[in-house]
């Protein structure tokens, strides 16, 4: 017997949670789609997926039968979706505006040029103060001579956000190379 969505709703309704199923079973996999689609994550897929089916089975009590389920459901999955992408968007973004604030080569850089033995040694002890990320980018950019889309590919960043960080880090290590008129004996 195929109930329709709403019977099954119904069926919910009066307590029956484990005909809950078979909607899942019944829209998992577009929804599935979409998400993967959207996201370009299978993991974040799942994910988001999981929490929709939570968010409209608790929604459920106000779901009014004015649309069919499956568009009902359907925007609750773009609208995470969408939710999902802003907020990983917002993550990045602050991320990469912490690194300003919290971004303090200029502490003890005189200590490292007065022990520092030559121009090579300083800059490598330059660069060891920067973040970890930042240090690896500048480290696989120039030393290790990997392309942009290398270095996303192994720190999973974009490449805006790979040249961001590149850019950023290439900023601090001149702002303290000019403040002690060192660029006369590196180049």
């Amino acid at each position: 017997m195929n109930l329709s969505d709403i019977e099954i709703i119904d069926s919910v309704k009066r307590g029956n949670v484990a005909d809950y199923a078979l909607l899942i079973n019944r829209y998992k996999d577009k929804a599935f789609s979409l998400l993967k689609r959207m996201l370009k994550n299978e993991l974040d897929a799942e994910e988001v997926l999981q929490d929709c089916f939570l968010k409209a089975y608790n929604s459920l009590i106000n779901f009014r039968q004015e649309a069919k389920f499956s568009t009902w459901f359907y925007r609750i999955v773009y609208n995470a979706g969408i939710s999902f992408l802003s907020s990983k968007r917002r993550r990045e973004e602050k991320e990469l505006l912490s690194l300003d604030e919290n971004f303090d080569i200029t502490a003890k850089d005189d200590q490292i040029y007065s022990e520092s033995e030559s121009a090579a040694k300083y800059i490598n002890k330059l660069i060891e103060k920067l973040p970890e990320k930042n240090a690896a980018i500048i480290n696989m950019f120039y030393l290790d001579e990997m392309t942009l889309d290398e270095i996303s590919k192994i720190t999973n960043l974009s490449i805006v956000n790979v040249k961001v960080i590149l850019y950023r880090s290439r900023n601090a290590l001149r702002q303290l190379i000019l403040k002690h008129n060192y660029q006369e004996e590196l180049f």
